[in-house]
């Protein structure tokens, strides 16, 4: 299993030059071979391929004009063209965005593969620097001098602070204990705004507003850059006090998305979430900033590989399942149900809902029903077969949709 250590690192002002430079010629690099490569395909209509970038780099470096690009480590300026053809490679598969230009206000990172840096107990040593690396282990229960990493990533963050991420090689980790049965084994979970999150056994996860709650400073640091002139000393330290308040919130959101997850996983065998569509949904400009604040993607992001790595089964439901408007006593599906009813009753059974632990109980059973009859959430290679949670649900009992007498 492939694992990241990321650490603060703290370079000597000779270093900072260094990475400084590094970072501008990867920035470098990466835009004019962009550029290269979308002339290339305009003019013969052909794509580039690793080898002829890689080319191109060493016909720019043998220029008198760019012989600058020979003052730092050759490598993060391969690394930086493997990133750009896997980009393209992403794009092309449809699973990522067009590659775009870097530029020089956002993060820089530079990538050094083995032949780019020197790590011998616990010290690191990049490429064209006399001195190690200063830097602060947070990690108790791993020694950093029994490391082996296979790449070292550094990067400098707007706000001024300075990272390097280990990528090292661990075992795989052995499955962790069973859930407490008094617990809950399985578990559904309705994501909302008001509440981040209500789970099928009542739990209510309260919404942090991580954005809210620093959105008052946050407008008065960016009035402060507004009105700062362009290039001035002023505007620099304008700017990295809104990137610092930028980092905080980011900070504080991925500390509690992990921290949820981390719990969640901990408790419950089985989880069962629906598959939302964030980015349909941010374009609702009512809702858009505190549905992005949440962070949804993330977390789900978060529980799947942490399922993964110990051996829980997390389920994705269709995100088209009424879960809301179906009572989990019944199964009766009501015709319509506005956003702002919080609590309902079912006009077949009696039964009154909460709407969002009713909601988290139709996610679970539909999770449940969708595992146990052989269904997954998605068919690779099979359009035609359709999961039993994406079917039209019809009036059941147990929260459970079956099909109607003659039908």
């Amino acid at each position: 299993m492939r694992t990241a250590y990321k650490v603060r690192v703290y370079p000597t002002p000779a270093q900072a030059a260094v990475l400084n430079r590094t970072f501008g010629c990867v920035r470098f690099v990466w835009n004019r071979t962009l550029a290269w490569r979308q002339a290339r395909y305009r003019s013969e209509r052909v794509r580039t391929s690793f080898g002829q970038a890689s080319a191109y780099l060493t016909a720019m470096k043998a220029t008198d004009e760019l012989a600058w690009l020979g003052e730092v480590s050759s490598v993060p300026l391969q690394q930086v063209l493997r990133h750009q053809q896997s980009a393209f490679a992403g794009f092309f598969a449809q699973r990522a965005r067009y590659p775009r230009f870097k530029a020089r206000g956002g993060r820089q990172s530079a990538e050094y593969t083995r032949s780019g840096f020197r790590y011998r107990d616990g010290r690191l040593w990049l490429a064209k620097m006399d001195a190690p690396l200063a830097f602060v282990w947070s990690w108790p229960g791993t020694e950093p001098s029994s490391l082996d990493p296979s790449t070292v990533t550094v990067s400098r963050d707007p706000d001024g602070r300075w990272y390097a991420s280990l990528a090292v090689d661990t075992p795989e980790p052995g499955p962790a204990p069973a859930a407490d049965a008094a617990i809950g084994a399985a578990v559904g979970i309705d994501l909302g705004v008001t509440n981040f999150a209500v789970t099928s056994t009542g739990d209510t996860i309260a919404n942090p507003r991580h954005l809210a709650r620093r959105e008052r400073n946050l407008a008065r640091y960016q009035r402060r850059l507004a009105r700062t002139r362009r290039g001035s000393a002023n505007r620099v330290k304008a700017r990295a006090k809104v990137a610092r308040a930028h980092r905080k919130v980011r900070a504080s959101r991925a500390d509690f998305l992990h921290r949820t997850s981390a719990r969640l996983i901990r408790d419950h065998d089985v989880i069962v979430i629906e598959d939302l569509n964030v980015r349909g949904m941010v374009r609702n400009r009512r809702l858009s900033k505190a549905i992005s604040d949440t962070g949804w993607g993330t977390f789900r992001a978060l529980l799947a590989y942490k399922a993964a790595r110990h051996g829980r089964h997390l389920i994705v439901i269709d995100r088209w399942y009424p879960s809301s408007k179906t009572c989990s006593a019944c199964g009766h599906l009501l015709a319509e149900l506005a956003l702002g009813t919080r609590t309902w009753q079912c006009p077949s059974c009696g039964t009154r809902h909460d709407r969002d632990v009713n909601a988290a109980k139709n996610i679970l059973a539909a999770g449940l029903a969708a595992t146990a009859c052989g269904g997954d959430v998605r068919h690779a290679g099979s359009p035609g077969v359709r999961s039993p949670a994406k079917q039209e649900p019809q009036p059941a009992s147990a929260g459970i949709p079956v099909p109607q007498r003659g039908e």
